[in-house]
């Protein structure tokens, strides 16, 4: 029966290719975590955020692969550990067969583990995993910062599948500034937050700017700076990452994360694109 379940929101994806089928499958296991990790008090402790929480709760298209949370206070003594094996046992539940690799260390302020499973695939029926073949071992990292920046606003928010739960998630401004702050600081390029920009722009987002401050005071290249941290300070900076971004990386950084007919769309990405959408935003 919860194989039936499972097989069942496979094939509500209507996926149309073997990268697609795998992200569903993915996404699949995360929200079968995230029911498990309801059956605790773990979101009476942590906030749920990130490119995962948008995709689930407000559907943004791109795929994503993490699951990462919050402290809603600091606290150095979290133990991820414990609420994982719940996890694991709504994960058994529904006919997985995983390991849980736990990376934390006990000096780090974020703890974080791994789900690893190439079990369920075998079990499902599929129109483009070849099992025997193609099926790659699932595998999604969990995080939780246990010493997180101040200013965080939550609101409750609910799945139905596997079953009907209410997940404590950053709003709409919280989010939209811990992308910011990623954007900000982040030393690599990763195409994922340039997507995500385009979506809290277009939404005409508000911007969370104590959460921001804060974080941005805590890390990154600004760290221990008192900022006057505004929505033209904010997108003046952006504007300069914009101007000397390799777009080229941006794009092949975010192909495997979106559906098919998204991957023309890509094409206008470069600095005109994104310099345009900062300057319409700002003058919204």
């Amino acid at each position: 029966m919860s194989i039936a379940i499972i097989q069942n929101r496979l094939k509500s994806y209507s996926c149309r290719n073997l990268q697609e089928e795998e992200h569903a499958l993915r996404e699949i296991t995360q929200e079968v975590i995230l029911a498990g990790l309801t059956r605790t008090d773990f979101f009476k402790h942590a906030e749920f955020h990130g490119g995962t929480s948008l995709r689930i709760f407000h559907s943004t298209n791109r795929f994503s692969e993490d699951l990462d949370f919050v402290l809603n206070r600091p606290n150095a003594n979290f133990d991820l550990e414990t609420y994982m094996q719940s996890a694991a046992k709504e994960l058994i539940a529904y006919g997985y067969n995983f390991e849980i690799v736990d990376r934390s260390k006990a000096a780090s302020t974020v703890k974080k583990a791994f789900i690893k499973d190439n079990s369920i695939g075998k079990l499902l029926e599929f129109d483009y995993i070849k099992v025997n073949a193609t099926i790659k071992k699932i595998k999604i990292k969990i995080e939780v910062d246990t010493n997180p920046p101040r200013g965080s606003e939550c609101v409750i928010r609910y799945l139905t599948f596997p079953f009907p739960v209410s997940v404590t998630v950053h709003d709409m401004p919280t989010l939209f500034a811990g992308k910011l702050h990623a954007l900000l600081c982040r030393e690599y390029v990763k195409g994922r937050d340039w997507y995500d920009l385009i979506w809290y722009c277009t939404h005409k987002t508000d911007i969370n700017f104590a959460l921001l401050k804060s974080a941005l005071y805590q890390t990154g290249r600004w760290k221990g700076k008192n900022l006057d941290v505004t929505r033209e300070w904010c997108f003046r900076e952006l504007r300069k990452k914009v101007e000397h971004l390799d777009w080229d990386v941006a794009r092949r950084e975010i192909l495997p994360f979106v559906r098919e007919y998204e991957k023309a769309s890509l094409d206008v990405w470069g600095t005109s694109f994104f310099v345009s959408l900062i300057d319409k935003y700002l003058n919204v």
